[in-house]
């Protein structure tokens, strides 16, 4: 029988138990990290992928990509955002609700100096999200940046290149149970405060 999951939730608040979660999936399967972002057109026209989270703290979620992307585009144009995290191992997810807003550029500036070499480069190949002809062309455009940067011993973020932050409002924890009785606890933010509800399944 699964354990219930709002036995080991004690926080009053909604990381401290997202972060214990985080290390446990990760222990058990790869790219824990992986989340499904839901964007939409001002218009209200949904479209979902998965990116990878690469920052947490207390202001939110952190995930990096090309300013020219559709997910972008959709983000400037429309905030609300939601992200969902699924661990079928450990029979887990977690929905967070917000709003998205840039990174900083120094954040984006350290996280893409880290990322290595060849990503920066396709970084700079990729016209995310366009059209293209046939994957040759990418690979040429890979090789001439390639030929370009390496007389540089860095190379530098491309100006269309940054990260968005999820600032969370609302965070619930899913745990499987049995006969489809799942455990569901939510953290809807309440100014400085979070309130703790449980939900039915």
């Amino acid at each position: 029988m699964t354990s219930a999951m709002i036995d080991e939730i004690a926080e009053s608040e909604p990381l401290t138990p997202f972060r214990r979660w985080l290390d446990a999936a990760a222990k058990a399967e790869p790219l824990a990290e992986a989340m499904m972002l839901a964007t939409a057109t001002r218009q209200g026209t949904p479209s979902l992928r998965a990116v990878l989270l690469k920052g947490l703290d207390a202001r939110g979620f952190v995930f990096y990509t090309n300013l020219e992307s559709r997910k972008a585009e959709e983000l400037l144009a429309n905030p609300q955002t939601a992200l969902s995290f699924h661990w079928k191992s450990l029979a887990r997810q977690v929905r967070i609700e917000g709003f998205a807003e840039l990174v900083h550029e120094d954040e984006a500036e350290a996280y893409f100096a880290s990322r290595p070499r060849e990503s920066q480069i396709g970084a700079w190949a990729s016209e995310q999200s366009r059209p293209l002809p046939d994957r040759e062309m990418l690979e040429r455009r890979v090789a001439v940046l390639t030929r370009r940067f390496a007389e540089h011993p860095v190379v530098v973020r491309p100006a269309n290149w940054s990260g968005f932050r999820v600032r969370h409002d609302r965070v619930e924890f899913w745990q499987e149970q049995p006969s489809r009785l799942h455990d569901r606890l939510v953290f809807i933010r309440e100014g400085e405060k979070w309130r703790r509800q449980r939900l039915f399944p």
